[in-house]
């Protein structure tokens, strides 16, 4: 059976950066698959890292990402962690105050780690609150919440069906072209 890190990415004191976080929140209330771990992972890039070295099979990564979007949309992105570009002396220093996945994947891969695939569920952002910061999601941000969190299980289902059939490693595409097809990867 295929272990799967649901990781929640986000800094709940800077608006939408939130969302990941939420949706973890969700997500731990609903029944999941065997096999399935969530985590709210914040801002602890590290704690990441080293969940990410753990032998999953594969990871969904929660997190806003600004693709140009209307606010709200929700995405899934293949992360290519083959190109995830060779880890400097500074990517093996993380910061305690943000998590930036690519460069947490540089990190893993220059520890020896291999997690693959690595799937991003993305939500564009309305705001984070400025200097100042803020508290809470915008209003289409917090709408998307609830299909965010039906994506990930999607998600799961396709990547934990696949893995039981004990087909190839899927890419996006072809997950998400599962998932319009009613899960028959």
């Amino acid at each position: 059976m295929i272990s799967i890190l649901v990781a929640g990415i986000g800094n709940i004191f800077n608006g939408d950066d939130a969302f990941g976080v939420e949706v973890v929140r969700l997500l731990a209330q609903r029944s999941l698959p065997a096999g399935v771990k969530v985590i709210d992972f914040g801002i602890r890039g590290i704690d990441l890292t080293y969940a990410l070295l753990d032998g999953y099979g594969a990871a969904v990564l929660v997190d806003t990402s600004q693709r140009g979007e209307v606010p709200g949309t929700i995405s899934v992105v293949e992360l290519d962690t083959d190109e995830a570009g060779v880890a400097s002396p500074d990517d093996l220093m993380l910061s305690p105050h943000e998590l930036d996945p690519a460069k947490v994947l540089r990190l893993v891969a220059a520890l020896g780690g291999t997690c693959k695939p690595v799937l991003l569920v993305a939500c564009e952002p309305l705001t984070f609150g400025g200097d100042e910061g803020v508290m809470g999601l915008s209003g289409p941000v917090a709408a998307a919440l609830d299909s965010a969190a039906e994506t990930v299980e999607e998600l799961v289902a396709v990547l934990t069906d696949a893995e039981s059939r004990e087909a190839p490693t899927l890419t996006a595409q072809e997950i998400h072209h599962s998932m319009r097809e009613g899960m028959k990867p």
